[in-house]
């Protein structure tokens, strides 16, 4: 598992995900997640197009990290593949209805900054 980031702007931040966000790959990025949300940026997209598998402690995460965001004022959004078994797990869980998640990255840094 690992995270990057790239700031776009004053306001902005993409992060990257890749891997598995399992026990296992979950427990190797969630500090850095939680450090790279902290950043004062208004928007943050968390760009997941890049895993290959969601279980629920990840999902845990991504959800503390939207709320965490949210509580300093920004909106976090995600990106994932179209079709991908990441997004039938937003959708199947719910999470989608929580955190915006898009198909396409400028449709989501737009609405991260909206």
């Amino acid at each position: 598992m690992s995270a990057s980031f790239q700031d776009i702007g004053a306001d902005l931040r993409r992060i990257t995900l890749s891997g598995r966000l399992d026990n296992e790959g979950t427990d190797s990025v969630s500090a850095r997640l939680m450090e790279l949300i902290e950043a004062p940026k208004k928007g943050v997209v968390v760009d997941l197009s890049g895993v290959r598998f969601l279980a629920s402690v990840g999902i845990r995460v991504l959800i503390a990290s939207a709320k965490r965001v949210q509580e300093r004022g920004g909106k976090m959004v995600v990106v994932v593949a179209p079709g991908s078994v990441v997004a039938m797990s937003l959708e199947a869980t719910g999470v989608d209805a929580l955190i915006p998640v898009f198909t396409d990255g400028r449709e989501a840094e737009g609405a991260a900054l909206a």
